[in-house]
This record gives structure tokens, sequence and C-alpha cells, in this order.
């Protein structure tokens, strides 16, 4: 396949003047995606309470936005190589815009949920036509190195920044402008991308995989349905078993149209060698345990403990600054010693972390008991994240880096949106069944039960996502076997918090 590399003076892409401005743009819309993610994360409460959301319901918040992201993520980048890098980045900025504002001015929960999802499709175009963009601008090994460098460290900072900016946000103005402060940053991104970011595309077999996008993200949302029906219904009503099932049929329907159109979205042979199959494999246990524990810290911090929402947001960075720090390390050391012991040493730091968290109490001490726990939660997690990057692209044809790495982030994502609705669901069991076993309490001392049952629920869900992420560790423990000298000397993927 080849790319038309050359802008409107005949001159090669990767020679374009004003590429290190392009890669700025590039850089505050993938900031944008990124922080998205997490900015509402710390609104939640406030939303949930403003619009009446259930606690079953409240997770698809979270769902809905990493179910589309997952989901059309594959697609959105055969798109922007076929259409137009450009063009795409541009119909995803306007496209997210929309629907931030759609999110923003939100008046029932099914609005936010709808707007959500909108986000994540939107996203899902926008994020792989950033990266696309980066690979055809920055050709040379130093530069491209210091471009993915900018890229990589928005990637993980994203996630910091949007635990601050959605405090300060919610707290000095309103949960609804964590959504509408998108509006003007992607109309800046878009605006500065007509200026100075060049066209470029993809020619050969353009045909589009659109079934299997819609079959695969329909598949994946069945199966959280299923999970919040779980929470209300019970495991064993028909509603629930109902959508699993059919959520899992649709899903095994993807494969099989993976392996007979000519122009897959998901080539099947990419998931097939050992290694990258135990890094994707293992990246979906990651998101699944690790997005589903922030929702709760959340609510933990401002529910129980009573932070405000500016610090509860502070509350939560060391878990970022421990990431920095971890990546920081790998990033210097993988290449020498190879991938499987810093991902297997951060597979044990965090589930550890995660285990720690189940000790937190009604008024449990931030210093003594949260805070390690986040520091060791996010050296474990950014332990894995490099060597993830890497094992990714390990033996993978060119004409493949690009599904190789969207297929990385996607098994990010569609883990997060299956481990945040069973995380959901299994702390709404855990309350119900609290409440049910202390009704006197309930009676007696109302506020106080309440407040240790939601504890309660808490700690279950911290258990079940210190397990997930135990099966992560276990998995990329067993199945890769890659050495130093597999990796690739140069990767574009990475996950991402």
């Amino acid at each position: 396949m080849d790319t038309v590399q050359a802008t409107r003076s005949g001159a090669p892409i990767s020679e374009y003047p004003r590429r290190w401005l392009a890669l700025a743009v590039i850089a505050v819309a993938q900031l944008m995606v990124v922080l998205d993610a997490t900015i509402v994360n710390i609104a939640l409460p406030q939303a949930q309470a403003d619009l009446g959301i259930s606690d079953p319901d409240r997770q698809w918040v979270v769902t809905a936005y990493t179910l589309t992201f997952g989901g059309f993520l594959l697609l959105g980048g055969r798109i922007a190589d076929y259409w137009g890098r450009k063009r795409t980045f541009i119909a995803g900025a306007v496209g997210f815009a929309l629907a931030s504002g759609l999110g923003g001015l939100a008046q029932h929960g099914a609005t936010l949920f709808a707007a959500r999802a909108l986000q994540g499709a939107f996203g899902a175009l926008l994020a792989p036509a950033s990266l696309a963009l980066l690979t055809v601008l920055f050709t040379e090994v130093h530069e491209r190195s210091k471009a993915f460098a900018v890229y990589g460290a928005i990637a993980a900072g994203g996630a910091a920044v949007g635990l601050l900016l959605g405090g300060v946000l919610t707290e000095y103005a309103n949960w609804r402008w964590c959504l509408l402060v998108n509006i003007p940053i992607a109309l800046l991104a878009m605006l500065a991308a007509l200026a100075v970011v060049p066209e470029s595309r993809a020619h050969g077999n353009t045909t589009l995989d659109v079934p299997g996008a819609v079959v695969v993200t329909v598949g994946l949302a069945s199966i959280v349905y299923g999970f919040t029906k779980a929470a209300t219904d019970g495991w064993d009503a028909p509603v629930t078993l109902g959508f699993l099932i059919g959520g899992l049929l649709l899903v095994a329907v993807f494969v099989v149209l993976q392996m007979r159109v000519r122009n897959p979205l998901l080539p099947l042979r990419i998931l097939l060698d050992r290694n990258r199959g135990g890094a994707y494999l293992g990246s979906l246990f990651v998101g699944a345990g690790l997005f589903g524990s922030f929702l709760f810290m959340t609510f933990y911090f401002q529910r129980t403990l009573g932070y405000s929402p500016m610090k509860a947001g502070l509350a939560a960075l060391p878990v970022s600054a421990g990431v920095f720090v971890a990546a920081a390390v790998a990033s210097q050391f993988v290449p020498k010693v190879g991938p499987k012991a810093f991902m297997v040493t951060g597979g044990v730091f965090a589930t550890v972390a995660l285990l720690w968290l189940t000790q937190i109490g009604v008024d449990t001490a931030y210093v003594s008991h949260v805070l390690p726990a986040q520091i060791l939660l996010g050296l474990g997690l950014g332990s894995i994240f490099v060597p993830l990057s890497s094992l990714a692209l390990i033996g993978v044809a060119d004409h493949d880096a690009g599904a190789a790495s969207a297929t990385l982030n996607a098994t990010q994502q569609v883990g997060a949106s299956l481990g945040t609705a069973l995380l959901n669901t299994l702390f709404v069991s855990a309350v119900t069944a609290y409440l049910t076993d202390h009704a006197a309490g309930v009676v007696l001392r109302p506020q106080l039960t309440q407040a240790e049952a939601a504890v309660h629920g808490y700690r279950v869900a911290f258990l079940w996502a210190g397990i997930i992420l135990g099966v992560a560790t276990v998995v990329m423990a067993v199945v890769v076997k890659a050495h130093k000298s597999d990796l690739p000397a140069q990767g574009a993927g990475g996950g991402s918090m």
C-alpha cells in the first residue's frame, strides 16, 4: 500500500517546514481525547445527583465513551488512511465539539450517555488520524523519537490534567463545563489544522469494514448492558442472560467476519503471534481493573470522605505521578533487560495496590491507607504500559503496524468498558446485600449504615479489580516470551491512562 506524502509544493511531507507546528496542533487534540477519559470522573458524583442517574446506570457515563472509542478505533484508523488524515482529523474535532456541547447541556441521563457515546465515536476518528499524521510527518529517526515522546507524554499526562481540570471546573463552575470546555479546544485545533497540517492519504484497497465495527461495538454494548441488568434483575434473570449471550454471539460473528472479508478491520494474523496476543490480552485485563478502580476512588473521596471535587482531583494525582516515574525508568531499561520483567513486576505492584485499597474504612486516613496504595498502583501501571507498547509491534509487517498499535489501545478501552460495568454491578450488589443484612442499622443510624454499605461496596470492587489485575499479571508472565533482542527499534503505539 503506497502512501501519498507530498505537500502542494511537491516536497515530501517528511520535509514539511511547519511539521513541528503541526505536532503542537495534534498534541492539543490528543490531550483533549485523553483527558476526557478522566475529567468526567471527578464530575460524575455531581452529574449523577443533578440528572437523577441511578447507581447501576452511572457507569454508562464512562462506558459509553470507552465502548464507542474502543469499538470504532480500528475503523477510524482505516477512514483516516483512505479518506485523508487531515480531513478525518478536522471531522473528528468538529464532531467531538458538537458531542461535548450536547453532553454539557444534557437534562437527562440518557442524553448524557448518548453524548458520551458520540464523543467516543468522534474520538475514534481523531486519535488514529493524529497518530497517522505523526507517522508520515516525522520519518527521520531522531525527529520521530522526539515527536512520539511528546505524543507519549500527552497520553500519560492527560489523566493528571483531566483530574485537576475536572476538579477545578466542577468546584468553581459546574460539572457541565467538564464537557463544554472541549468546544473551544476542539475548534482551536480544527482552525489550526486547516492552516498548518498537510493532507495525506493511502491508496490501494480502500474498502471499509463498517459491518465489522458495528457488530463488535453492538456486541460489547450488549455485554455491558447485561452487566447493568445483573445489578437490578440478578445474574440468572432472562434479560441479563439474553444480553450477555447475545453480546458474546455478536463478538463471535465479528471474528467470523474478520476471517472472511477482504480488507478486515482487525487482521487476525496480528493476534496469532504469542507475544502480541499476550500483550493484547494483558492490556484488556489491565484496562478492566484500572478504569473501574478509578471510578470508585472518585466516589470514595467525595461521597465518603467528603472531599470537594478539587481536593478529590488532587488526591488522585499520586497515581499519575507514579506512572510518570515508572514509565521514565521503563523507557530506559526495557530495551536493555527485555519487557517481561517490567510487565510482571508492574502487574504485581498494581495487584497489591488494589488489594491494599480493600482496607479502607468510613473515616480512613488518606496518608496512611490510600496514598501508599495509589503510588504503588501508579508505579505498577507505568511499568506495564511501556513494554506493552513495544510488544504490540513485535514482528509486525509495515502495512499492519497501524492496526497493531490501534488494537492495543482498543483492547484497553474495551477492557475499561467491560471492567467498569462489571465492577459497578458488583458494587451495587454488595451494597444492596449489606443493607439487607443490616436492616436494623438502616433504621437506627441510617447515615452511618449507608456510608458503611458504600465502603463495603468499594472494598468488593477493589478486591475484584485486584483479581483482574492478578489475572493480567499471570497472562503476561505465562504467555509473553519476548527477549530484549525481539523488541522493535522504533514503536509508534502505546497504551495510555
